[in-house]
């Protein structure tokens, strides 16, 4: 049955619904419409005089709805209105409460003779409309990046955020395009091209995760950091090649810039993949029975100038520094993470500790448990790419490898065609392998063969046949005629509605083969693309947008007044929603 819900949804058939259906979600037909004649027409025109007319007519006008001037035989010309009523009945909403209602046999039997008329009226006179050309969005884009080269790509950083209109931000005619938009694409291309490629000319790049100010991180934060742990945060980064990467941890600062309760030492603990880096001492320890830096405990005089507490400050304002590790890190996205561990242990008195509630480093601390925060984590790299040929990109890009200098341009072709074949989710043609030619030359002139590639997949980038989604009208088609979509329109719709992404090598081979149109072939095709773990995107996206679990992240209740409420809440307010 989801199978079937499917396919209709993707547009088998014809290009669009009814434009009379599109204002507002069509009503769903019952069983009973596809047998018609349980009611006859003028049954229900009785019935629509007797419980429906006396409200909704010209002189009453009751919610601004009129059914007296309609005519039941013709109800395409009205199917809006119709659709209203369906609805409304469907509901138990029409007639209201007080007003004389029919039975719910006779009702059932009107709902399903006017379903099976506007069904009727819809396939006699359809009217497709016609395609806009739908931009790419944000998700459909990295997705598209990834199935083309097997590359993560962080989005966010590269492409503006996509128009919305009732929280959807994949309809057409709603993706605009901007000069800066355009801008955005020239320099994500070129930053992807050099990626998939290989670049070896990629300086580092430093990227910041803040944490917010309103956290306390007195508890766990995330249920993907270690049982025990307290504060911190976990983040997804996408490192873009193999190579060697600093990831720094930054605390949390009062208003005068020293960091927060520095007054107790705490274990920070760095991870990458849920497997331990490195661990840090923040704040206070015992080394050779003094308290470092002397001062901060309360013994002023053995510091104090006259004017400030000159040990103790540099302390305080460099309580983080040194909290890094540069490591080796594969390309592709892992989750940095890092927590304090939880300090349930308190002074048993023994020794005569400061009481630092009454010291100056209370005071200082501004938290009245002392526990220090995470302020964020920044990530810089890569310093030292690895080898570009171990690169998965490169395998995806690279079909072929000229033997010597001669066979340069034949391979180049064939790698630009592959390439635009799965880009432009059609066959490549000569005229598109003549257009990225030039590209290449130019590159390969300035760098080798390797160059010349990633610039042609640099122009290929910012091709309207990969940004857009074009759809056009077969030759010799009227604008009204209704007509069944291209096998690769379909596979490009099917590919876009359940992945949110460009068709695989096998869907685009049956559609070349025109093969996808055949109703086994179409729902072997659905049954495989709904099990891949690609297939995730159609709750991502569209239930994400539908309940708007997408705005989750960016929600912060009163911490006061929900002191419990954490990341690892968060995430399992919206997983649940999506299970």
């Amino acid at each position: 049955m989801l199978v079937s819900v499917l396919v209709a949804l993707s547009g088998i058939g014809q290009s669009h619904l009814r434009a009379e259906q599109t204002p507002g979600a069509p009503a769903t037909r019952s069983a009973a419409a596809a047998a018609p004649g349980a009611m006859s027409a003028p049954d229900a025109q009785a019935m629509l005089d007797r419980y429906c007319v006396t409200c909704h007519n010209e002189r009453t006008r009751t919610a601004d709805l009129t059914l007296d001037t309609l005519d039941l035989a013709r109800v395409g010309e009205n199917a809006a209105t119709w659709e209203h009523v369906v609805r409304r009945l469907k509901a138990s909403a029409m007639p209201p409460a007080g007003r004389p209602r029919p039975d719910a046999a006779t009702s059932h039997a009107f709902v399903s003779w006017l379903e099976a008329e506007l069904d009727r009226a819809g396939l006699a006179d359809p009217d497709p409309g016609r395609p806009a050309i739908h931009r790419l969005n944000r998700v459909e884009y990295a997705n598209a990046i990834r199935e083309l080269f097997n590359l993560e790509v962080d989005v966010q950083s590269l492409l503006p955020v996509d128009d919305e209109e009732h929280g959807f931000d994949n309809i057409a005619d709603v993706l605009s395009v901007s000069p800066t938009l355009i801008e955005r694409y020239l320099a994500a291309a070129q930053r992807i091209s050099r990626l998939a490629v290989g670049y070896r000319g990629l300086r580092p790049v430093a990227e910041t995760y803040p944490v917010h100010g309103a956290l306390l991180q007195d508890e766990a934060m995330s249920l993907d950091l270690p049982l025990g742990s307290r504060g911190g945060v976990v983040i997804e980064h996408n490192f873009p090649v193999d190579g060697e990467y600093l990831i720094r941890v930054t605390l949390r600062k009062q208003e005068y810039g020293y960091a927060r309760g520095m007054g107790q030492p705490h274990e920070l603990d760095l991870r990458l993949d849920g497997v331990r880096l490195d661990t840090f001492t923040v704040g206070r320890a015992w080394e050779h029975g003094q308290l470092p830096p002397m001062g901060y405990a309360g013994k002023f005089e053995q510091v104090y100038d006259g004017n400030s507490f000159p040990e103790w400050e540099r302390y305080a304002l460099n309580a983080d520094r040194g909290l890094e590790i540069r490591t080796e890190v594969t390309g592709g996205r892992h989750q940095v993470g890092v927590a304090f561990d939880r300090r349930t242990a308190r002074p048993e008195g023994i020794l005569p500790l400061p009481d630092d509630r009454s010291s100056y480093s209370y005071g200082q601390d501004e938290m009245q448990d002392r526990n220090p925060a995470v302020s964020g984590i920044e990530i810089i790299g890569p310093y030292d790419p690895s080898d570009a040929a171990a690169l998965p990109s490169r395998n995806r890009v690279f079909v072929c490898q000229p033997a010597d200098a001669s066979d340069e341009t034949a391979c180049a072709s064939s790698i630009l065609s592959t390439l635009a074949r799965r880009a432009y989710r059609r066959p490549a043609s000569d005229a598109d392998v003549e257009t990225l030619l030039p590209f290449y030359e130019d590159g390969h002139a300035e760098g080798g063969f390797d160059a010349g590639i990633q610039a042609a997949v640099e122009r290929l980038l910012v091709d309207p046949e990969f940004l857009f989604r074009i759809e056009t009208d077969p030759d010799g088609v009227t604008p009204e005629t209704a007509y069944r979509l291209s096998d690769l329109e379909l596979a490009s719709r099917l590919s876009f509605f359940l992945w949110s992404s460009i068709p695989d090598d096998e869907l685009l081979e049956l559609a070349t083969q025109g093969r996808l149109k055949d109703p086994a072939v179409l729902e072997t095709q659905v049954r495989r693309m709904l099990a891949d773990a690609r297939a995730r995107a159609l709750v991502d996206n569209f239930v994400g947008q539908w309940l708007y679990l997408r705005n989750v992240p960016a929600v912060t209740p009163d911490l006061y007044t929900y002191p419990d409420f954490n990341d690892g809440l968060r995430k399992a307010m919206k997983r649940e929603t999506e299970l």
